[in-house]
């Protein structure tokens, strides 16, 4: 079993920048490719962004593409979403995902297996 936490978010200004951190709670967790998702009251959850297992490969929705990244430390057994120039827009609660062990990264909720709880980000003057 495998325990995904995010941290990281909260309120920030229009224009302003923040980094989520996901942090995975087993050895295997560094084997696992990793997504992050992110859904707002009414809408369905949105695919952001996914980085491989060895963190070589990333790939950025169309959406959100020239203002997040995603990066990992294997190391720290922890991904990362830096999140640049945000709007109102960006609003939503957060989540990160990890898939099956040694797998390609996915694009959709379907492709993970280990969900964390969420961390709301706010972004309002």
């Amino acid at each position: 079993q495998v325990q995904v936490v995010e941290s990281g978010g909260g309120l920030v200004q229009p224009g302003g920048s923040l980094r989520l951190s996901c942090t995975g709670s087993a050895h295997t967790f560094s084997r696992r490719p990793v997504g992050w998702f992110r859904q707002a009251p009414g809408n369905e959850r949105e695919f952001l962004a996914a980085v491989n297992w060895r963190g070589d490969s990333t790939f950025v929705a169309d959406s959100v593409k020239g203002r997040f990244t995603t990066s990992r430390d294997n190391a720290k057994n922890t991904v990362y979403l830096q999140m640049n120039s945000l709007k109102p827009e960006d609003t939503a609660m957060y989540y990160c995902a990890a898939g099956r062990q040694y797998y390609r990264m996915g694009y959709g909720p379907q492709d993970y297996d280990y969900w964390g709880q969420g961390t709301q980000v706010t972004v309002s003057s």
